[in-house]
């Protein structure tokens, strides 16, 4: 999903088919720009954060040498998940992360830091996560994404 309008669509049929809580996935820049516009569609958001690199940067996700234009940690892409993030607290809708950048526990407090409401994330890496979320405070989390984001 990329424009509100196929939001709205998705969300009519998803309704129809008889489901509660619909939400779209944000893996295009396009859709991250207008994650409050998507908002006002849906119930959430969930931020695929591997297409959303791979499509911020043009950088192909098999090519090895484009691997640094595919870290979490870049900050074009903080920067769409921070907008997605004030989106969902404006509108008071969750906004998740799901994949690998979730459940690296070096990028997962940056997330936290952002405005994320929930990682999604291999049951094999919720042990690492959950000790590098517990050893530190909400606002040392939104520290770390300020010195990420600059």
């Amino acid at each position: 999903v990329t424009t509100p309008a196929e939001a709205a669509g998705f969300v009519r049929r998803a309704r129809a088919a008889g489901i509660a809580q619909v939400g779209v996935m944000v893996e295009v820049p396009a859709a991250a720009l207008r994650a409050a516009e998507l908002l006002r569609e849906v119930d959430f958001l969930s931020i695929g954060t591997n297409d959303l690199a791979q499509y911020t940067f043009a950088a192909d996700r098999q090519h090895p040498a484009l691997a640094d234009l595919l870290d979490p940690r870049q900050p074009a892409l903080l920067g769409l998940i921070e907008a997605c993030a004030a989106a969902g607290r404006e509108a008071g809708k969750p906004v998740g992360v799901c994949g690998e950048a979730a459940g690296d526990p070096a990028v997962a407090p940056l997330l936290v830091g952002l405005g994320v409401t929930s990682l999604s994330m291999a049951p094999s890496c919720v042990p690492l996560v959950r000790e590098a979320l517990a050893g530190l405070t909400l606002e040392e989390c939104r520290e770390l994404a300020r010195e990420a984001l600059a």
